[in-house]
């Protein structure tokens, strides 16, 4: 080759690579869809339940791994949120009682909010600093506010379709049809407006009772459950009437999710993201049924879990390693090649590849504490055999009448049925006046947990290992079951009378660079200027154009957010 061909081989091969190199960065960071279902135990085909067909969800199972010991930290969705949210145990920052902000009435108790400490962030503040976009529709939950700037988006419109070009996101859509409310009656008609499923379009969902199907206006196809299904029946509910139509609504309102599901899925093929994205479905934790949510047997706290890599790679695949809530936060940073910080509680059990080979853990936690108006104290811990639960309030019953569960006509037919001394004995169980100390369950044999072990000799060494690792648990993560609720919101508010307030940002301008800092540790700082109407995050000086208003935000998790600050900047000559 002469030398003149050579040297423009040569630069056209050097400019040919590094035109390559940016694509090959963000390649190393997929996208990361997070299809969160409501109040969903594992009833669905991947799971051996094949009720009714759920051929997305089904397909997404078939091209991925089944994740089948995967768990709640509680069996309600505030504080599972926050294990998700943070990557810690509810128990540990004040979390662990349902809707810290609600129920003041009943209990006599100030409106708080679970204060993570000061060095802990909220995932999508992580995966922000990763480089990634973030979106939410919409549901939080998490037993704090959150900031204004910790999502990208966080609306029923959000979506990563409105993330800068050629920049990875990280989207979590939330649907809500197979909540514990889709059981109330009237069934009826329902509109649903799902306008982030798609694309800015107000679709609605119609349910026609008179048929007993559903439809949309997106899709006029009716989708027909007839009540005359021999639904699986628990041993721990009666086969009622009531209860047969509020199974047949259960897993309708579980057809429906399915659909919703495929329009986003549908949304990423459509967009040439399918084979780019790691796709995680899962539910915040088990059923919708009494016996089922608010409780911390596995009816609880059980859920499904199915990842699809891109190009369906690991398709196929069933992992059957214990995995806590706790474990979802480290392993999406894994997934963003980000490194796990120290203060989080979970191990990332997959990155950006699949499935990682570290250590599996051995155990599960759970914890049971106030539900809107009623307290109860309850801790658990699982491994793939065994259950041990302890009870610190054993001379209370473990039913409590939660108004908003007795909205459900299955939970009206068992009060009636008790009333009457018409419940078998594992139907009566759960409401006996009292509960033992301690209960050991053979989850193996036992699924449902009815059989209690913790009295029979011959499981002494497994109860004595329990308890041991219990007691390490408890220590661990700081939480003291003893403690009550208004003791801890004075251990949270350190002693104020009020929640705490984040101190206002500071803004300085050095040169044309801009700074903004706050004397409130480890509080989230949020910007925007004229140009950009959304708040933004702050990640540290920038460099600023020529005469704007600016606007500054702070706010700690846990304390209320500061106020707003504005000011004009000028930029310096």
């Amino acid at each position: 080759m002469k030398p003149l061909l050579m040297k423009f081989y040569a630069i056209f091969c050097f400019y040919f690579v590094t035109s390559l190199m940016p694509l090959q960065a963000e390649q190393k960071s997929p996208n990361i869809l997070w299809l969160v279902v409501e109040d969903m135990s594992p009833i669905i085909a991947p799971y051996g339940d094949n009720t009714v067909a759920t051929p997305n969800i089904s397909s997404l199972a078939n091209e991925g791994i089944v994740f089948t010991n995967v768990y709640s930290t509680s069996g309600v969705c505030a504080p599972s949120r926050a294990a998700l949210a943070m990557g810690m145990y509810p128990t540990s920052f004040g979390a662990n009682h349902m809707r810290t902000g609600s129920n003041t009435k009943e209990t006599g108790l100030p409106k708080y909010e679970a204060i993570p400490p000061s060095d802990a962030k909220i995932l999508s503040h992580h995966m922000q600093e990763a480089g990634y976009y973030t979106t939410n529709n919409y549901k939080t939950d998490y037993q704090f506010k959150p900031p204004q700037a910790i999502w990208h988006e966080n609306s029923v419109s959000a979506h990563w379709r409105n993330r800068p070009v050629n920049r990875p996101f990280y989207s979590v859509f939330n649907f809500t049809t197979t909540h514990e409310s889709g059981l109330f009656e009237p069934y009826g008609i329902r509109e649903i407006e799902f306008r982030h499923y798609f694309a800015g379009d107000r679709e609605k969902i119609e349910v026609l009772p008179q048929h007993h199907s559903i439809k949309t206006s997106a899709d006029k196809t009716p989708v027909h459950i007839g009540q005359d299904i021999d639904f699986p029946i628990p041993p721990y509910l009666p086969n009622t009437t009531e209860i047969r139509r509020d199974l047949w609504k259960m897993y309708n309102n579980l057809v429906e999710t399915d659909k919703q599901i495929g329009a986003v899925l549908q949304q990423l093929k459509d967009d040439g993201l399918y084979d780019e994205t790691i796709i995680v479905f899962y539910a915040d934790h088990g059923g919708p049924l009494p016996r089922q949510k608010r409780l911390i047997y596995d009816s609880g706290l059980k859920v499904p879990l199915i990842i699809r890599f891109p190009n369906a790679k690991h398709a196929g695949k069933r992992d059957d390693r214990l995995i806590s809530f706790v474990d979802f936060a480290p392993t999406t940073l894994a997934m963003a090649s980000k490194s796990v910080p120290d203060n989080m509680h979970g191990l990332p059990f997959a990155d950006g590849s699949g499935l990682t080979k570290k250590q599996a853990r051995e155990y599960v936690f759970a914890a049971a504490d106030r539900f809107d108006g009623f307290t109860d104290t309850i801790r658990a811990v699982k491994d793939k055999r065994f259950k041990y639960i302890r009870n610190y309030r054993p001379e209370q019953g473990y039913y409590l009448p939660v108004a908003y569960r007795e909205k459900i006509p299955t939970m009206q037919s068992l009060l009636t049925l008790y009333e009457q001394n018409k419940l078998n004995e594992h139907q009566a169980q759960w409401f006996r006046q009292d509960k033992p100390k301690e209960e050991l369950f053979d989850t193996l044999n036992d699924p449902h947990e009815l059989n209690n072990l913790a009295l029979n000799p011959k499981y002494a060494p497994e109860l004595k290992r329990f308890r041991a690792e219990l007691a390490q648990w408890l220590e661990r993560t700081g939480d003291d079951p003893s403690m009550a609720e208004a003791d801890l919101i004075n251990q949270l508010w350190n002693s104020a009378e009020t929640q705490p307030v984040t101190e206002p940002p500071e803004i300085e301008l050095v040169g044309d660079t801009i700074s903004i800092s706050t004397p409130t540790q480890g509080a989230i700082i949020g910007y925007k200027t004229e140009h950009h109407s959304e708040w933004q995050l702050y990640q540290g000086p920038f460099q600023l154009e020529q005469g704007y208003q600016l606007s500054a935000i702070a706010h700690r998790l846990g304390f209320k957010s500061s106020e707003a600050i504005r000011t004009s900047i000028l930029k310096q000559d």
